[in-house]
């Protein structure tokens, strides 16, 4: 498992790492049942508080991505394929939104940000 934190970043330390997690998960990177790092080792190795660590394996385990068994530790959540679509339908709309608040702040209309979204999608 893979996390890079950013100090410059205006996203908060446990995001980062929530959201990060949810993307190698959503990408198969981290597969059904795998085990995570302990709360501490994972500190440990992104230099952090524990309690940052914890916020973030708690905010996984709320949103159904990572389940916690005492004693055992934290482990991917099985997945079911709609859940999993609907995470990346709510990325997509996340950036969509993004783009669309850029567009508008540059003046584009609709029409050339749908022209623009449909030459990127045909590629």
């Amino acid at each position: 498992m893979n996390i890079l934190i950013s100090n410059s970043s205006d996203e908060p330390i446990y995001l980062q790492i929530v959201n990060q997690i949810k993307e190698q998960i959503m990408k198969g990177e981290l597969t059904d049942s795998e085990p995570l790092p302990s709360i501490r080792s994972l500190a440990k190795d992104l230099n952090i508080s524990v309690i940052t660590t914890k916020r973030a394996y708690d905010e996984l385990e709320k949103e159904g991505f990572i389940v916690t068994v005492a004693g055992k530790g934290s482990f991917v959540a099985s997945i079911n394929n709609e859940m999993l679509r609907e995470a990346k339908i709510r990325v997509i709309e996340e950036k969509m939104t993004e783009a669309v608040t850029t567009a508008k702040l540059l003046g584009l209309t609709l029409d050339e940000l749908q022209e623009m979204l449909t030459l990127i999608y045909e590629g």
